[in-house]
């Protein structure tokens, strides 16, 4: 990836979004991002001023955006636009997450047409079959559980849809245009300014302000593999740099948590000992959702360095502060 180039990020006023933002300013890139700030956050809150010069900001669908007459020759594409949300959105407004599917196909119409040097697309552990995903079936999720040309299981809701059909797409690029996109699955990935529409900062949140008994939605039971995002960023540039053919690796911890263990581990920083209270009536999703992480070990050599402990600690940290400043 060539400084003289300026790298775009769609979507890149969402949580992982704007870290990628940072990361590649700190790395000294010029960035464009796009956002419709539907979800995301305006660069004013979190864009240090130091880094103004070389970030351009476009508050635009992202439709119209790839749709302008005149647009620059761009180094490498982060693609993270999106409709997704908490499981609420996933499971509570389905048509409206599945217009995901019109802004991927708009996004690679547009790939193919443009000079780009390197696409990185966001799918998600979604993507995966749910029928490996429930108590009686529970499995490490494996990148060859995914194969096209074969007999695909059902993924999660339309989200998931979406994005199986993205890493499709991502293939067809490859093959068939030359182009250079890898794909990636994250899992649960969590920081210090996610929203509180995700599990981890609504929980780490209430555990700050002491609540007893500390909710936690669904049976509690079902359990998740949580990355934190600084680590995502990591494996991002670092799948790019290897994969070009659209194919996709997991990026995990290889770590099954449950939503009971994650708020034992949050009371347990917070120093108090509530009682756990299970939300039954509120949507959890499949039961276990977990890496399997030896493709993302052999073909990066990586794995996430930073701890459940301290990656937790840091998000009721930040937590903490944001009760002291009342926001």
């Amino acid at each position: 990836m060539g400084l003289e180039k300026p790298v775009l990020v769609t979507g890149g006023c969402g949580f992982v979004g704007r870290h990628v933002v940072l990361r590649l300013l700190k790395m000294g890139y010029d960035v464009w991002a796009v956002d419709d700030l539907s979800i995301g956050q305006h660069p004013d809150l979190w864009l240090p001023k130091e880094y103004i010069s070389r970030f351009r900001f476009f508050h635009q669908d992202i439709k119209e955006f790839l749709r302008k007459e005149k647009l620059p020759e761009f180094g490498d594409v982060f693609h993270f636009a999106a409709v997704v949300g908490g499981r609420a959105n996933i499971e509570g407004n389905p048509l409206a997450v599945a217009q995901d599917l019109s802004i991927d196909a708009e996004f690679f119409s547009w790939v193919v047409k443009a000079s780009v040097d390197r696409v990185l697309y966001a799918s998600s552990s979604a993507a995966y079959p749910i029928n490996v995903q429930d108590k009686k079936n529970a499995e490490a999720l494996s990148e060859e559980m995914i194969q096209f040309g074969d007999i695909l299981g059902q993924p999660d809701m339309t989200y998931g849809w979406s994005k199986l059909t993205g890493e499709y797409l991502s293939k067809i690029a490859a093959e068939n245009y030359g182009v250079h996109i890898a794909c990636i699955r994250p899992f649960s990935g969590y920081g210090e300014d996610q929203d509180n529409t995700y599990p981890v900062p609504a929980i780490a949140e209430r555990a700050a302000r002491k609540e007893d008994p500390l909710i936690i939605w669904g049976s509690g039971k079902q359990g998740r593999d949580f990355v934190h995002i600084e680590n995502c960023v990591d494996a991002m540039f670092l799948i790019l740099d290897k994969i070009k053919d659209g194919s996709a690796i997991n990026i995990g911890s290889g770590r099954l948590m449950t939503f009971e263990e994650v708020a034992k581990k949050f009371a347990e920083i917070a120093g108090y000992t509530p009682t756990i209270k299970p939300l039954v009536d509120k949507p959890e999703g499949v039961h276990t959702r977990y890496a399997d992480i030896t493709k993302m070990k052999q073909v990066l050599g990586w794995e996430p360095e930073i701890s459940i402990d301290e990656g937790f600690r840091r998000v009721y940290e930040a937590a903490v502060e944001r009760i002291k400043n009342g926001s």
